[in-house]
């Protein structure tokens, strides 16, 4: 059955839904998106995806075309209407489609609104038992990263050549030092049991699973450390992982071919991810 999506207004089969060639998102990539996950039919720790929403879209004067709370009927309904049990919704806003292409805003726009659903098993996916491979790339994106854009040429090509090289994501590096993988933000266990990620700033995205992570950390009085780490730290680590709307929190087992500690998920982190799927149950709306 063809799943149903959501353009402007209208629910629509999935083959049917289209935008104009000439909107902004796909002239110029001016707009923003989200990605919330859905476990047993709800939506997880949503109102952290639409407080980011909202901040994304003021930073680049975008209004938004629906409140955030008829944002959240739409995702309610599309899932009702997909029967989605388990997997994910994708909303993007964008500036919308003018007569032609000029590169400043034009004026009296209506912005695009459109999302759709996709099934995915985020439970049972068999790489949180196995842990994934890791590769680095250099970090050649620009310097407002914090904006959850739709500009995502160079974590296009990161994770690119992470499949080609048989691994399941891309740390990017920047100074010598991690940034953020290609999808999700990236953490290690040091060998004295503090938890290393880097401090939220214009240099990466504030992952709304990362910042639950920490809080749910913080709350069981585990050490935190938020700044920057390097590869080689990474490598000398307890554990490593990453955390993602898409991905929960997923062991990390090897960077660049090399193990981290034994090249298995560690104790911490499938204990984190276990207290992380407890709180996305218990708070899914």
């Amino acid at each position: 059955m063809d799943p149903i999506a959501y353009v402007n207004g209208s629910f629509v089969p999935l083959s049917e839904a289209k935008v104009s060639i000439l909107d902004r998102g796909f002239l110029f990539a001016d707009g923003i998106y989200e990605v919330s996950a859905v476990l047993d039919g709800k939506l997880v720790d949503n109102a952290s995806h639409l407080a980011r929403l909202q901040r994304s879209v003021g930073e680049i004067s975008l209004e938004l075309p629906e409140s955030l709370e008829r944002i959240e009927e739409i995702q309610k309904e599309l899932i009702a209407r997909n029967k989605l049990e388990s997997g994910l919704v994708y909303l993007e806003v964008t500036r919308g489609a003018d007569k032609g292409r000029d590169f400043a805003f034009p004026k009296g726009l209506k912005p695009t609104l459109i999302m759709f659903t996709s099934v995915k098993d985020i439970i049972n996916a068999p790489s949180a038992r196995t842990g994934i491979a890791v590769i680095t790339v250099p970090d050649i994106r620009w310097e407002r990263r914090d904006i959850k854009s739709v500009a995502l040429l160079a974590q296009v090509l990161a994770k690119q050549a992470a499949a080609e090289a048989g691994a399941a994501e891309a740390w990017m590096i920047e100074d010598g030092m991690v940034t953020e993988g290609g999808s999700s933000s990236a953490f290690i266990l040091t060998q004295d049991n503090v938890l290393v990620t880097r401090h939220n700033s214009n240099e990466i995205l504030p992952g709304c699973t990362r910042k639950a992570v920490v809080k749910l950390a913080q709350e069981r009085q585990l050490r935190i450390e938020e700044r920057p780490f390097s590869v080689s730290e990474a490598l000398a680590a307890k554990e490593a992982f990453a955390t993602s709307a898409s991905l929960f929190v997923q062991p990390v087992v090897s960077i660049d071919g090399k193990p981290v500690a034994d090249g298995k998920p560690g104790a911490m982190t499938n204990r984190l991810r276990e207290i992380y799927i407890e709180f996305a149950r218990a708070t899914a709306v």
